[in-house]
């Protein structure tokens, strides 16, 4: 079954709490979501995720996973490189140790 394009959490929340205020006026969690065009596991799926947020603190939110994002790449990219020098020292050619090293892990690059 195809996805649906992925809500930014600054069109969540306020469909969040437009479904808080149906289910204040006395409408049914069913009724609620259907009129903002979800399902209702979609909607318990926001509600865990962006509920207790502002749209302050969900910007803030998406700005760190971002960051986490890159910082990750960054340290799988370092992780390469020592596995890559590793393997080159221990290799018979490289006699003369790190010296030759550096010169070496450039060309996998």
């Amino acid at each position: 079954m195809p996805r649906g394009k992925a809500e930014q959490a600054e069109v969540i929340i306020p469909k969040l709490r437009e479904v808080e205020v149906e289910l204040g006026r006395g409408k049914t969690v069913a009724e609620a979501v259907k009129k903002i065009g979800v399902t209702e596991q979609t909607y318990y799926r926001w509600k865990k995720r962006y509920g207790g947020l502002r749209m302050d603190q969900a910007k803030r939110l998406k700005e760190l996973e971002k960051e986490n994002s890159r910082l990750k790449r960054l340290l799988a990219d370092a992780e390469l490189d020592k596995a890559i020098l590793r393997a080159i020292k221990q290799h018979p050619f490289c006699k003369s140790g790190f010296s030759e090293v550096g010169h070496l892990a450039s060309m996998f690059r």
